[in-house]
Parts: C-alpha cells; structure tokens; sequence
C-alpha cells in the first residue's frame, strides 16, 4: 500500500556524536573515536560504548517526578531543544489531536538497579517504584509534559523500537486520528543490557567494525531523537515505511536475509520508488557476524548492480538499542538538510565476502540526493526499513 509522505517540522538528538547538527556532522565525516570505555557497567570488565556527554536537564516538573529517570530526563533534554518550536506550532490544533509515539528498550531501569541490588541483598527498605522502569512511562511522561490528550503510547521491539514509532506515527497521520505527531526513541546505558549482551557473547572486544573481517560483536550506546510529524511538506519528508516478521529465531535473523529484503522492498513499494532512486543507505551494521551477513545478502537482493552508497554509524554511536531507529533516521535528515556530505563507514578491513559494496570511505557526497534508506532489524525477526527524502514522490 502506498504511503502519504509526512513532514518533519523539528527534530533534536543527543548521542556519542554530540548535541547539534554540526557536531553530529564532524563526528560522522572524520576518523576520529566518538565511543568511550566504561569500568562500571560489567564486572571485572571494560567495555567501549557510545555514551553521551550531553548535560542532562535537571528541572522535572513535580507532576513528573513519579516517573523519573536518567532515561526521562535524556528524553526531556533533547525535546527542549526544540519545545518552543512544536509548542508555537501544535498551537493550531486541539489537543486532544497531538499524538506521542515513542520506542525503548530499557526505558529508566537504570535508575532501579542499585536499588533492586540493595533490596536483594537486604540491604535496603527503601520503596522500589516501578513506573519509571515502565515501558509504557517515556511516551506517557512526554505527554503529560506537553499538556497533550492525543493518543500516547511506546513501542518496544528491540533495536527497531524508534523506527517502528516513526512508522506508526505516520500511520496515524494517515489514517487522519492525530494532526501531529511527536515521534522518536530513547534509551540509555543500563547494567541490564550490558550483561544480557555479553551473556549472548555479543559485546565487541573492542570498538565494533561492521562488516569488518575481525568484526566481533556490538558497543552499546545511548541516544535520544525527536521528530514532530504533520502533514504539512517540510524540507525533509517520511515518505515510506516498510516492515516485516521474519521470526526466524529469537535472537538471530534469517541467514539469508529474508525478512531484511522484505522490509527493504516494501518501503520502497509505498514510496513509488526504484531501489536506484535511493542515493544512501544507512545499514543497521551491527558488527555481529550474522547480521551483517544477512544484511548484505539482502542489500544484494534489493539493489543487486546498484553500486547504492552505504555505511554504518555504529562504530560512532554504539548500537543505542530502542533509540538505534531515531539517531540513524537523524543522520539520514541531516544528510539531506546539507547535501554535502555522507557519513563515513569505519576504514579497517572489510570481510573479503562482504566488501563488493560501496562502502562510503569519503565523506563528501558528490551528487545530489533526494532519497535516503534506513535499515533496523530486532530481536524475533521485527524488520524495517524507513525511506527519508527531500521532495514529494
């Protein structure tokens, strides 16, 4: 089914790359490390993540303070970047016709840990309160925050989390139950997905390589991104999503890279695009061996001849989990905002059967592009591809 494209009027990120467009932009164009090395995280162990240095707001309204979190206020100090901006704009409309959609994995357990530990360990009394470590807190917390009495919920499937918000929010948008829309993701570093990744013996020994030859395992990182969605055109425009289930395993994507094709292939169906018309592709690049396999098994089925220019942002984010969807599809409109530059893929040596792609190695974008692909795959098979562009189709 065909998608109408919607706007996005503002947008925000925090992450390892920085706080602006400008700083996300140097980070991404230059071979400098933008991940950091954390003793604190797993036992015994040092391990490289894309952790933000951003100055989280401290100012949590009272009506809020049930809910909060280093997750809640990351997410609260990227929207503040741009509150006056949606505030003066959503003033139009009723606000039981604003809408927040919103992906995380880990939303404020963070903040839960030390005391869960302190607990089992009869260490403490102290009250353990739930709602912050509540799937459903971030979306409704954001919401609150605005004043709004549309629809408001969270997503959680993994590490397409943020990109499927995005997809519903334009769904919504559609199906014409909300006027606009806040979508995006969040999540933060967290004790919890730190060991259950290295308990899957998928943490990188050092800072990850995708589709590298040595390529080991992911870094965890954190983000928060925020996209205000209407239907009124905007220099950068969702045009499509597509998704799909592969369910192939729990933990590990089809090894042919099925369900990532499909995805892939079904969003440019509902964009009325050819896979030549897509001038970037922001890969999912885990830097697990099978991921990237698959993936790149997948991108030869879509563009097949097409030499599309692709990398991943990984080695410079981390993977930020529910978040990965939103910082990628960021970079993807920062990319077309300015036109002049790509971002770069890591320079160390590619897997001899993966390196027949074109790599971005140079940072400049030569021609100029009007439609850009994001990739996010999850846990269970939960895939989509996400196609950004500069014009209406």
């Amino acid at each position: 089914m065909r998608h109408s494209a919607v706007g996005i009027q503002f947008s925000a990120a925090l992450s390892s790359l920085g706080e602006n467009a400008s700083e996300l932009k140097n980070a991404l164009c230059t071979a400098g490390n933008t991940l950091t090395q954390r003793q604190d995280l797993i036992a015994e162990r040092t391990v490289w993540v894309g952790a933000s240095a951003a100055s989280l707001g401290q100012n949590i309204p009272e009506h809020l303070q049930f809910a909060d979190s280093r997750n809640l206020r990351f997410a609260l100090t990227a929207l503040r970047q741009i509150e006056a901006d949606i505030r003066a704009y959503t003033a139009q409309f009723a606000k039981q016709r604003l809408a927040v959609i919103v992906g995380t994995s880990t939303s404020g357990i963070a903040d839960n840990e030390a005391i869960l530990k302190a607990h089992f360990q009869q260490l403490s009394a102290e009250p353990i309160s739930h709602h912050k470590q509540e799937m459903g807190c971030v979306a409704k917390s954001l919401q609150q925050y605005l004043g709004w009495e549309g629809p408001a919920y969270t997503i959680s499937t993994a590490c397409s989390s943020a990109a499927k918000a995005m997809a519903a929010g334009q769904r919504l948008l559609n199906a014409d139950l909300a006027d606009a829309v806040l979508v995006g993701g969040v999540d933060t570093l967290c004790k919890l997905t730190l060991n259950g990744f290295d308990s899957l013996e998928s943490l990188s020994s050092s800072i990850c390589q995708p589709c590298g030859a040595h390529r080991d395992g992911i870094n965890i990182g954190e983000a928060a991104a925020l996209f205000l969605l209407s239907k009124d055109s905007a220099p950068v425009m969702l045009l499509s999503s597509g998704e799909s289930m592969d369910a192939w395993h729990i933990s590990a994507p089809h090894p042919e890279g099925r369900g990532a094709a499909e995805a892939m292939q079904k969003a440019l169906d509902a964009a009325d695009l050819n896979a030549t018309d897509i001038s970037y592709l922001n890969l999912h690049g885990t830097s697990t061996p099978q991921n990237d396999l698959m993936e790149i098994k997948a991108v030869q089925t879509i563009f097949a001849d097409y030499p599309v220019a692709l990398s991943s942002t990984k080695h410079k984010t981390g993977h930020c989990l529910g978040a990965a969807g939103a910082i990628e599809a960021f970079i993807c409109q920062q990319v077309l905002l300015d036109q002049s530059w790509l971002p770069l893929h890591h320079a160390g040596e590619l897997d001899p059967a993966l390196a027949q792609q074109n790599y971005v190695l140079n940072s400049h974008a030569a021609q100029p592009m009007h439609y850009v692909m994001s990739n996010s795959f999850a846990f269970g098979g939960s895939n989509i591809s996400l196609i950004l562009g500069t014009v209406l189709p």
